[in-house]
């Protein structure tokens, strides 16, 4: 049974470690960018966003905005915390360019954030009747459906999604939505479906280190010592230089109480720490 301090956010932030990590589940990415850029802002720079985005609004009621002013001041009204004018702001935006699935994945994150669900949801559903594998609709789709206790939907979607992706060809989102798939089956509790799952990814990707990764936390979860060796062991064969070492995999090594498996120059440069009992796993 999956640990308690497992989280779909938390892991995938650890299976990003050998390529640019795919939007976090925890949903929010772009807002929360945004947000974090306001918080550290002094008051006087705020005024001088606010007047920037009264401008701007004038250049728009008068018809005379641009897209990059409509872009802009999006971008504003959500740095400014003015969320529900940003809603009215990206709508028309979202139907006029129905082609940029972002700008609709925008506006499900900004209902979401402002408590509508349902609204994010309907944004959400537009964007997948065109792109049924779109990794980040389907991320935070299933984000909504835990968030309503729907698990069994949130699953049963992604793994559609995850057919498509795999057949007749393999096609590269394939690998996010099988992350994606096999954290949902082990949020229900299907630990050996969650495993064959990363097992048919690592197949599929051999160059990848993630299917590994999630194996390797799977059966650590699990109390499976040895298999969450092997699963690392593999996992660092896949690095780009197998014989250099990686901080990252060393890091984890650690937390386990897996030694062994750490490279040798990481070794040399850190001192060996007791191997008597796994520590805490690391996010």
């Amino acid at each position: 049974m999956p640990s308690p301090n497992r989280s779909l956010s938390g892991l995938w932030s650890l299976l990003a470690v050998s390529l640019v990590g795919i939007l976090a589940l925890g949903g929010g990415w772009w807002l929360g960018h945004r947000q974090s850029a306001t918080q550290a802002s002094a008051d006087p720079k705020r005024t001088l966003l606010t007047k920037e985005a009264t401008r701007l609004r004038l250049r728009l009621d008068a018809d005379e905005a641009t897209a990059a002013d409509r872009q802009r001041l999006l971008e504003l009204l959500v740095a400014l915390d003015r969320k529900g004018e940003a809603i009215g702001l990206l709508e028309p935006m979202a139907d006029r360019e129905p082609e940029r699935w972002s700008l609709r994945l925008m506006l499900a994150e900004l209902r979401r954030d402002q408590g509508d669900r349902s609204g994010a949801e309907r944004e959400l559903r537009q964007i997948l009747n065109l792109r049924p594998t779109q990794v980040e609709a389907l991320q935070l789709l299933s984000l909504l459906n835990l968030e309503q206790g729907r698990s069994a939907a949130a699953e049963a979607r992604v793994k559609a999604a995850y057919g498509m992706a795999i057949k007749p060809d393999v096609r590269p989102e394939a690998l996010g939505i099988g992350l994606l798939l096999a954290e949902l089956q082990l949020k229900r509790n299907q630990a050996a479906t969650a495993a064959a799952t990363y097992l048919q990814l690592a197949n599929l990707f051999p160059q990848d280190q993630r299917p590994l990764l999630g194996l390797a936390m799977l059966r650590h979860d699990r109390g499976e010592t040895k298999g969450a060796q092997e699963a690392l062991a593999q996992a660092r064969l896949r690095s780009p230089d197998p014989d250099k070492p990686d901080p990252r995999l060393d890091k984890l090594a650690a937390s386990w109480g897996l030694e062994p498996l750490r490279s040798p120059s990481a070794d040399q440069a850190t001192p060996t720490a007791p191997t008597s009992a796994p520590g805490p796993r690391t996010p």
